[in-house]
C-alpha cells in the first residue's frame, strides 16, 4: 500500500517564540515570503501526498486561512492586472486537499495524532511537524516513502545530533539495515546525554502504520501531562518492525530562534532574485560588525 495522506500536527503553542506567537501561529511566521506551513506543504505535495489533514488548536485560524480561496484579494489583483500574484494566491488554495481537526487540549504530539484516526481510515499515513523544514533534492518524506515501499513498516526521519541536544529529541538505537537505514531496537524520548543510547535523533518527519493508534491508546501520559508518540512507538516495537532512515537533505527547526535565522538567510540565498544582493549586503555587514 503506497502513502497517499499526510497529517501536520500545528495545534502547539509555540512557546519557544514568544511573544511572536502570543497572537500569530507559529507556522505561519514568514521565511522570506512564505509561511514555514507552505514549505512543509509544498514537500509532501512534491512527494505525490494526495490528501492532507492538519491538526489546530484555538488561534490557528491563519492557517486555515491562509490554505483558502480569497475571492477579495483575488479579485484585487485581478482587477490591478497583477497576473504573477493571483497566479500565486489561487495555487496555494488549490496545491492539495486540505481537511483540518482540532486538538481540543494541548496533551501532546501524540494526542495530537489521535485525533487523526478516523480520517486516516486504517491507512498508512506521513506525519510531517509543521515547524519543521527540509531542503532536499528529492523531498524528504518522498524518500521514506520509497524505503516503506520495500519495508512495509513504520519509517522515522533522524539525523546524528550532538551528544549534548539528545535531550531535545527522540533518539533511537538499531543496527544497520542498509544504505542510511537502521533497524529500531530500543526509541528514548529527550534522554539526558549521558542516557542517551545513541546521538541519533527523530526529526519532523514519519510514516506511520495503522497500528500506531492503539499503542496511543495504551500510552499514558508522562510528567508533563502529554501522551507521547515517541512511548507509543517504543511499545509498537514489541510487534511491529520500526525502521530509522538517516535522510539526505538541510533540516530547519524553525520553531528556534537560531533555526528560524539560518532557514530565513539560507533560504534567501537560493533565490534568484535574492541571492546577489543579499550575499552582498551580509558580506558588508559581517565585515562592518566584524
Amino acid at each position: 500500500m503506497r502513502i497517499r495522506k499526510a497529517v501536520i500536527p500545528a495545534a502547539g503553542l509555540g512557546t519557544r517564540f514568544l511573544p511572536a506567537t502570543k497572537a500569530s501561529p507559529k507556522e505561519m511566521l514568514p521565511v522570506v515570503d512564505k509561511p514555514v506551513i507552505q514549505y512543509v506543504m509544498e514537500e509532501a505535495v512534491a512527494a505525490g501526498i494526495e490528501a492532507v489533514l492538519i491538526i489546530t488548536g484555538r488561534g490557528k485560524e491563519a492557517i486555515e486561512n491562509h490554505f483558502d480561496v480569497s475571492f477579495e484579494l483575488e479579485q484585487v489583483l485581478k482587477e490591478r492586472g497583477k497576473e504573477a500574484e493571483l497566479a500565486i494566491v489561487r495555487d496555494i488554495a488549490s496545491m492539495v486537499e486540505v481537511s483540518y481537526t482540532r486538538q481540543r487540549e494541548a496533551l501532546g504530539l501524540g494526542h495530537a495524532i489521535m485525533c487523526a484516526r478516523n480520517w486516516a481510515g486504517g491507512e498508512p499515513f506521513a506525519v510531517f511537524l509543521g515547524d519543521d523544514i527540509v531542503r532536499s533534492a528529492t523531498p524528504c518524506i518522498r524518500q521514506m516513502m520509497d524505503v516503506f515501499e520495500q519495508k512495509h513498516a513504520t519509517v522515522l526521519g533522524v539525523m546524528d545530533v550532538p551528544r549534548e541536544d539528545t535531550r531535545k529529541y527522540g533518539i533511537v538505537a538499531g543496527s544497520p539495515a542498509g544504505e542510511r537505514l537502521l533497524a529500531v531496537s530500543d526509541i528514548v524520548e529527550k534522554p539526558k546525554p549521558e542516557d542517551a543510547p545513541s546521538n541519533t535523533a527523530v526529526i519532523g518527519r514519519y510514516i506511520l502504520t495503522p497500528a500506531i493508534f492503539e499503542e496511543l491508546e495504551k500510552t499514558g501520559r508522562d510528567a508533563s501531562g502529554e501522551i507521547q508518540l515517541t512511548n507509543a512507538i517504543r511499545s509498537l516495537l514489541a510487534r511491529e518492525r520500526v525502521f530509522a532512515y538517516r535522510f539526505a537533505g538541510r533540516r530547519y527547526d524553525t520553531g528556534d530562534r537560531l533555526g528560524f535565522l539560518q532557514a530565513t538567510v539560507e533560504t534567501a540565498l537560493t533565490r534568484p532574485d535574492l541571492k546577489e544582493p543579499f550575499a552582498a549586503y551580509l558580506r558588508r555587514i559581517v565585515g562592518e560588525m566584524g
